[in-house]
């Protein structure tokens, strides 16, 4: 894919013209089923933190399907079944944030309890994702949304500082996967968020948050 570059995307968004790339997207599937993630191994904690950095350069490999199965567990998975409690904390335990999967084929959303990805738009959003031109050819860009329906317990004047941070707890989650994993991330502010919402399809009681891109890095 060639990407748009970020004067374009900028000038598109200007005229409420950023839009996803509907011709190059490929047959998409309406679900992906992940493996079961593996949830032992890696490198010890202080080493993954030693580690993690932001990079914004991206090789275009595909991550294999049991990358992706890690990827979004250790991001905001299941971890306690018996509970349905998750990886990531949220306040009141609202469990607000979807996890959005813009791949080449399309547009997914983690659905974290049956650990699989249903199809949101066949689409390839990637661009659509942030301004930076980084994003169009990343193999993966994951977006945070929080839907405001399952917090009815926090004021609504504190549900957008409550979400950002459970946004960013999914995040540093992913940050510290890439690290052990030997992948790279940037998570990312600077983002059209009405395109993205429209490309997201979401409703008036759901906001992004941020984006994040992962990938491996060049050689």
């Amino acid at each position: 894919m060639r990407h748009m570059g970020t004067l374009t995307k900028v000038a598109l968004s200007f005229i409420g013209q950023l839009k996803p790339d509907r011709a190059k997207a490929r047959a998409t599937a309406p679900s992906i089923a992940l493996p079961k993630p593996h949830t032992q191994g890696g490198i010890p904690l202080m080493q993954a933190i030693a580690l993690r950095c932001s990079v914004r350069e991206f090789a275009p490999t595909a991550l294999p399907r049991q990358v992706l199965s890690n990827l979004l567990w250790a991001a905001f998975g299941v971890n306690r079944p018996q509970s349905n409690g998750r990886t990531a904390p949220t306040a009141m335990g609202a469990q607000e944030i979807d996890v959005y999967v813009a791949l080449p084929g399309g547009l997914y959303i983690y659905e974290p309890f049956a650990h699989g990805l249903s199809l949101v738009a066949g689409v390839d959003a990637r661009n659509v994702t942030g301004f930076q031109d980084f994003v169009d050819d990343a193999p993966l860009d994951l977006v945070y949304v929080a839907d405001h329906t399952h917090m009815d317990k926090v004021p609504s004047d504190q549900r957008h500082a409550y979400s950002a941070v459970a946004a960013g707890a999914i995040a540093q989650n992913v940050y510290l996967y890439c690290a052990s994993a030997g992948l790279v991330s940037v998570v990312r502010g600077w983002l059209d968020r009405e395109a993205l919402s429209k490309a997201l399809r979401l409703t008036s009681h759901e906001r992004v948050i941020v984006a994040q891109t992962v990938g491996y890095p060049i050689a």
